[in-house]
């Protein structure tokens, strides 16, 4: 039986109750549950819940329901952001000056998820531009439009965001057109570009590194964050070295508060696998600045090697790069893939064997809340790490 269109001005954004976050994982189940039992996927996002990413009100389901029934199990849909700690730099008019860096809020958007029996209804889009909303300082938005009704209210743990991050895999025209005016300015796509290499037979000691566990990774994300900010605060804003011509800002999460450790988990989760020693990153001993960590894709088979974070020269790429296949090798993964590298390093991963190319699944797309516009904003450091 066809369910009748609701008129989008009255539904509202909401944040969910405890019974309106089981019922999504019930809708969502069937779909992306995979080899998971309804109870096992449940019981998964309930522990993925109480991780450091998302606990102490950082991850927030929404659900669009009516206005006049806010608490219905009968909602239209449903997603989820996570609130994340992350840095924006300024350029300075001189380029003798540092860029002004600034530590910010941003958010990653998940789970966007309409049953199929309330889909092709403009539900989803709807809520899609009702969460800048929840999420953005609204001195950064324009005048609500007055055909969606009120305005959702605002919540306790949300808003305050300078910009948020998805990962589209329905192409990037949806996200696009879901902006805080109905009118475009949404989520703008930026750099789906993964560089894979196979792994091969090729082996070696491991004198000069140092394997790191998931213990080992915490860390590292410190250190990770403090030379992110230091090289925010040194790029250079020129032409040719980034995906945006002429940035008027450069944005990029942190991979702290369980961010990028919240990869590993979500992963493997319900699975047998382990890395070979419990390994899940390196850092050379005579360069600690040169480092990986890694997660894993279990589907489709065979897994793949998924590098979350990377730090290398131009001249220390090459050795960390064997040492990465190494690991692969170790655990019986025939491929290692990493998202978005710099310029510097892209032909350097050529000559080590890496294929560069355009994916068309897990788009990142942005949207942006400060002074100007989305398409004048560099996300830096565009990585799986910040995936969520």
């Amino acid at each position: 039986m066809v369910e009748p269109k609701v008129d989008l001005a009255s539904t509202s954004l909401f944040r969910a109750t405890p019974a309106q976050i089981e019922e999504t994982r019930r809708r969502r189940w069937p779909h992306l549950g995979g080899a998971l039992s309804l109870a096992e996927y449940i019981t998964r996002d309930e522990e993925m819940d109480v991780l450091e990413h998302a606990k102490e009100g950082k991850m927030i389901t929404w659900v669009l329901a009516p206005r006049e029934d806010p608490m219905t199990l009968d909602f239209m849909c449903a997603c989820r952001t996570y609130k994340r700690a992350s840095l924006v730099a300024y350029p300075p008019s001189s380029p003798s000056e540092p860029n002004s860096v600034h530590e910010t809020t941003s958010y990653g958007v998940a789970a966007v998820f309409t049953p199929p029996s309330k889909r092709g209804r403009g539900y989803a889009g709807h809520m899609m531009r009702l969460l800048h909303w929840v999420t953005a300082s609204r001195d950064n938005l324009p005048e609500f439009p007055e055909a969606w009704g009120a305005a959702p209210e605002e919540v306790a743990d949300a808003g305050g965001g300078l910009f948020s991050v998805l990962w589209s895999d329905v192409g990037e025209e949806f996200y696009r057109s879901a902006g805080p005016r109905g009118e475009g300015d949404g989520w703008e796509k930026r750099g789906p570009v993964s560089t894979v290499w196979e792994v091969g037979t090729e082996d070696g000691d491991d004198e000069g590194w140092k394997w790191l566990t998931q213990e080992q990774l915490k860390g590292l994300w410190v250190h990770d964050a403090r030379l992110i900010r230091k090289e925010l605060e040194d790029m250079l804003v020129k032409k040719g070295l980034y995906e945006v011509e002429h940035p008027t800002a450069l944005v990029t999460c942190l991979p702290t508060n369980g961010v990028a450790a919240f990869q590993i988990p979500r992963a493997t989760y319900g699975s047998n696998f382990s890395m070979a020693g419990g390994f899940w990153g390196v850092q050379s001993l005579s360069n600690p600045d040169t480092y990986a960590s890694w997660s894993v894709e279990m589907q489709p088979s065979p897994p793949t090697l998924i590098i979350t974070r990377l730090w290398a020269s131009e001249d220390t790429f090459p050795g960390l790069i064997t040492k990465i296949k190494q690991a692969a090798r170790r655990s019986g993964i025939p491929k290692v893939e990493v998202w978005n590298l710099r310029v510097g390093l892209k032909d350097v991963a050529e000559k080590t064997g890496g294929q560069t190319f355009i994916r068309s699944e897990h788009l990142p797309q942005i949207v942006w809340y400060g002074p100007g516009t989305t398409k004048n904003v560099e996300w830096v450091h565009n990585e799986k790490f910040c995936w969520c």
